[in-house]
């Protein structure tokens, strides 16, 4: 006779989760009850739900305790912590500029804040995901929202060819993954990430295992637009609403990178002559090629696209020489969570100036931000400041993301890390041209049309604006700042 034991459920440690799915159910009911004349409701609901959702994960973060759910499938420790914020606050910042943009729009509004936070629920599950299963459930509730919004503008070719091409690709990568972790799971017997670490041991891998490895990074590679699995990102982002590009290019990556991080430092490790070659070409490839193309475009949103790739290409580095380090992999996943926060603020606030822009010029082109230190210098200068913060450029925060890339790769004391490290490096330099261009356009150009009329900026744009402008200044002069929380990633294994 069959028994069943009821899992041992930790409320506290699942209230960010429960927060987030009661604000998607007030969201829900507000817009199906109230309809048309609840439209502008459903930002704020969206806004608040988040909000309110990082309070357990303060509570948690003082109470101290790493939680364990599952059997092992499901951790709340620091690292998932520090993560479902960051992950949070991106999404706060979306809702602020999604605010005006989606209201003005023929769009509808309580699906479209209801779709966004599924997306973010889902990343908040990838956060605390410690098993294959709750991995993979947490990508497919984060990405089909995803693929959704991608194709908000109904009526727009643009935004059908991105959401169509999203889609498309994303099965097709989740397939792979899916193969791969099959594999795994055939040789393991168990899903949970530290069984699957002690079935695989530290021995030489037999071909199994590394096409399991193999297709496990693969299938996660084109979530985080790692060259060649990059060529969805350009056409979505352009397509798709600016909000959401912003959204794909901050929140998506980073849940991409949290998977990756998980998989590799506990599932993966002892097998690192499997998956180091291949973050290391990955790495090198994706952060030139992102660069070079980038210096070609002459539409901001695309040539953002570019940087987004090519900023992965920054972010993967530190897998390429994971072990090599003294202190173990902890300091690798410290350089990939503090350039993901960092990357977090600079990319978000550089999205929401052009949504500002385009709000007077209707154009994303770069020929469109001609004179615009004429008529809005402080968006001008906003705008500058945070490209010249994905450089890398001091006293921005950028400089201490690109320098904990460096650390972690001079440390690793071996010729391919110092190779590598001189990659970052030349990057670095060819992408300043591109940025560079960006700030020369608004500074020295003429207006394109002759029109000065000052940019009207709506209060909650105006508000991601601020909140994503402090944020970078501040980590550039204080970087402790992030450095401490960047101190708490660490797992539980």
């Amino acid at each position: 006779m069959l028994s069943f034991v009821q899992p041992n459920i930790d409320y506290h440690a699942l209230a960010p989760e429960l927060v987030l799915v009661g604000a998607l159910l007030l969201i829900l009911l507000v817009d199906l009850v109230f309809e048309d004349r609840a439209r502008w409701a459903t930002s704020s609901l969206a806004g608040l739900g988040l909000l309110a959702a990082l309070i357990p994960i303060i509570t948690l973060a003082v109470n101290g305790h790493d939680r364990s759910m599952f059997g092992g499938a499901y951790v709340v420790d620091n690292f998932a912590l520090v993560m479902k914020a960051v992950f949070l606050l991106a999404g706060y910042v979306v809702v602020l500029m999604s605010t005006d943009y989606i209201g003005e729009g023929d769009y509808y509004e309580g699906e479209y804040y209801f779709m966004l936070l599924s997306s973010l629920f889902g990343m908040l599950i990838m956060a605390s995901a410690r098993d294959l299963i709750s991995i993979f459930i947490a990508l497919e509730t984060l990405s089909i929202p995803a693929y959704l919004l991608a194709g908000w503008r109904k009526r727009d070719l643009k935004g059908n060819e991105a959401s169509l091409k999203y889609y498309l690709l994303g099965v097709f990568a989740s397939a792979v993954m899916l193969y791969g972790m099959s594999l795994i799971f055939g040789v393991t017997g168990s899903t949970v990430l530290t069984d699957i670490r002690d079935g695989l041991g530290s021995g030489e891998s037999v071909p199994i295992i590394t096409v399991g490895i193999l297709f496990v990074v693969i299938g996660f590679a084109f979530k985080v637009s790692a060259v060649p699995f990059h060529t969805w990102a350009p056409d979505t982002y352009e397509g798709a609403p600016t909000p959401i590009t912003a959204f794909l290019s901050v929140a998506s990556k980073a849940a991409g990178f949290v998977a990756l991080l998980e998989l590799v430092f506990i599932a993966f490790e002892g097998h690192e002559e499997v998956w180091k070659p291949l973050f290391w070409i990955l790495a090198a490839i994706t952060m030139t090629v992102g660069n070079l193309i980038a210096l070609r475009q002459t539409n901001v949103v695309r040539m953002l696209a570019y940087s987004s790739v090519a900023q992965a290409g920054y972010m993967l580095a530190p897998f390429a020489i994971a072990g090599d380090l003294s202190g173990g992999n902890v300091g690798a996943i410290k350089a990939v969570v503090t350039y993901l926060i960092i990357y977090a603020a600079m990319n978000l606030g550089a999205f929401a100036v052009v949504i500002a822009v385009a709000r007077k010029t209707r154009s994303a082109e770069l020929s469109s931000f001609g004179g615009l230190f004429e008529y809005a210098p402080g968006l001008a200068v906003l705008l500058a400041a945070f490209v010249f913060a994905l450089a890398g450029i001091p006293p921005l925060g950028g400089w201490y993301a690109k320098l904990a890339i460096l650390n972690v790769l001079i440390d690793a004391s071996t010729p391919w890390a110092t190779v590598l490290a001189v990659v970052v490096a030349v990057n670095s330099v060819i992408a300043l041209f591109y940025y560079a261009s960006v700030a020369r356009e608004m500074l020295m150009r003429p207006v394109a049309d002759g029109d000065r009329t000052p940019v009207t900026i709506p209060a909650s744009l105006a508000a991601s604006i601020g909140l994503c402008a402090v944020s970078t200044i501040a980590i550039g002069v204080a970087p402790n700042l992030i450095a401490r929380f960047s101190d708490l990633a660490h797992f539980v294994s």
